[in-house]
């Protein structure tokens, strides 16, 4: 792809610009046209360089989901900033941890800033600024770092993803002629995009683009409940994580909203089992769309309504996608292995971390640690994770097998599987269930379902019954809190002899 005569984000100022007087973004009574947001951004570049910020200095966003949010970030590119994405919830040691590293500011719509902060910037001191006449100057270099992502930080402190001016503009978001054909599917029913939590989620962040090129409306949903939001709002299209999902199908059986305005579910986060996604598809018509990425590279795969369960579906031809055995060979379709990946956008490596860097960008692929197969036909399929595994009796086992197993009782809505200290097998299997509502079932089946379908070392030691799983700050289920709760009392089997 040619290098663009302007760096990023001229296609993000080219939609707003081409929207006119089109509402993009929708707050409660408040609504902002493209013509708006345009002259939002420009104020908000003009306050940054009048408070000195320009190419390679560290940028944090401390924001709320705004139009005002929206733009700073979106101004911060403008004055080639390197701008860092700050997730709401981050513990104390967490949030200082990201203030280190190289920012020189903090933007917030606070009247003050965290107390780590270096220096702080108010959206209204931003926009005070005196404005500047003429075009808006693009001052991003295109090797320069343009965004830091945050990892979810599930199996340790959140790593960095750092993204270049280059990787941004040649993602395919804002720039509809490159559109696979499932983000084009998607796209088209993109009329009302619910966003919440914050815009400094990739994911959120993204699918608002998206939205904006597809000729849609970003709407506040304020307070994200569903299914009160899609209906408050009328939303055709919203992220879902796998558990929320589960939620807004067991609410439309039990007492049934009126959703038909929704026409896109994209459910982020985690692979969503097989016969959960026929259940949702049944309950509430052929709108979940599951998409596949990572921090690390961005969307690497969208599976449509009509796709193969539970295939993630097809990588678009300007993506590779490798499988490769343990010694680091491809294997072929129907084989099982781990997911290597290039992605015209992908991160060059974490932040100040050279030696995690080394471990997954490696000659200019991303290991995933991502487990999954093609099929015949070139559909992809995931399996689970290299690292999240149980090592029992020196043999390894993968919790997304046993979690999918569990899962596929039709007594059990949602399954956790973690690894814990045991004298006996050095480790053993521990599961979190949470049931099906007005669902009786026994643990002793859950145990013969394990034990007849993956055998006896993965059978779980406990089975705990949860109300629902804990969620770490970015909705994804946080198994370092089900670590901790996981019964110290005599086990609901003795570990297998033989071993």
């Amino acid at each position: 792809m040619p290098t663009p005569a302007e760096p990023y984000p001229r296609s993000i100022l080219d939609l707003l610009g081409a929207a006119g007087d089109r509402s993009v973004f929708e707050h409660g009574a408040r609504t902002v046209t493209g013509a708006q947001m345009l002259d939002l951004v420009r104020r908000m570049a003009t306050g940054l360089r009048a408070a000195a910020i320009g190419p390679g200095d560290g940028l944090a966003m401390l924001l709320g989901v705004t139009a005002e949010a929206f733009a700073a970030m979106i101004a911060g590119y403008v004055v080639g900033a390197r701008v860092v994405g700050v997730r709401p919830g981050l513990s104390d040691g967490q949030l200082r941890h990201v203030l280190h590293q190289d920012v020189a500011a903090v933007v917030t719509d606070a009247a003050t800033g965290p107390e780590h902060a270096p220096r702080t910037l108010t959206v209204s001191e931003l926009l005070a600024a005196p404005d500047e006449d003429g075009p808006l100057h693009l001052s991003g270099h295109p090797h320069d770092v343009a965004r830091l992502v945050y990892t979810s930080g599930s199996t340790g402190t959140p790593k960095a993803c750092a993204q270049t001016y280059a990787a941004l503009n040649a993602a395919w978001t804002a720039r509809p002629a490159a559109w696979p054909p499932a983000i084009r599917e998607l796209a088209s029913r993109l009329r009302r995009y619910l966003v919440f939590g914050s815009l400094s989620s990739q994911v959120m962040m993204e699918y608002g683009v998206l939205s904006l090129a597809a000729g849609g409306t970003m709407v506040v949903a304020d307070p994200p409940v569903f299914p009160d939001a899609i209906t408050r709002h009328r939303a055709s299209a919203s992220v879902i994580t796998v558990p929320r999902l589960y939620k807004l199908v067991a609410a439309q059986r039990s007492a049934p909203a009126d959703l038909s305005s929704l026409r896109a579910l994209m459910v982020s986060g985690s692979p969503l089992e097989a016969s959960r996604l026929r259940e949702a598809l049944d309950v509430l018509g052929p709108i979940v769309f599951q998409g596949y990425g990572q921090s690390e590279t961005g969307t690497i795969s969208m599976a449509r309504p009509s796709d193969v369960a539970p295939s993630v579906g097809f990588p678009p031809d300007v993506i590779d996608v490798v499988i490769r055995d343990a010694d680091g060979r491809p294997v072929p379709p129907g084989v099982d292995g781990e997911l290597y990946v290039r992605t015209p956008s992908q991160a060059t490596g974490y932040w100040a971390e050279p030696t995690q860097t080394a471990e997954v960008f490696i000659d200019g692929w991303v290991r995933t640690r991502d487990l999954g197969h093609f099929d015949q036909d070139g559909r992809l399929y995931l399996v689970g994770r290299t690292r999240d595994v149980i090592i029992v009796n020196a043999n390894l086992y993968y919790a997304g097998p046993i979690e999918r197993v569990l899962a596929a009782s039709p007594d059990i809505a949602e399954a956790y599987v973690i690894g814990a200290p045991d004298e006996d097998t050095g480790e053993a299997v521990h599961a979190f269930v949470v049931p099906v509502a007005g669902r009786a079932f026994d643990l002793a089946s859950l145990r013969t379902l394990v034990s007849e379908r993956l055998g006896d070392a993965c059978v779980p030691a406990t089975i705990t019954v949860i109300d629902e799983a804990p969620t770490a700050p970015n909705g994804k289920p946080d198994k370092r809190l089900l670590m901790a709760a996981i019964p110290r009392t005599e086990p609901c089997r003795k570990p297998p002899e033989g071993y």
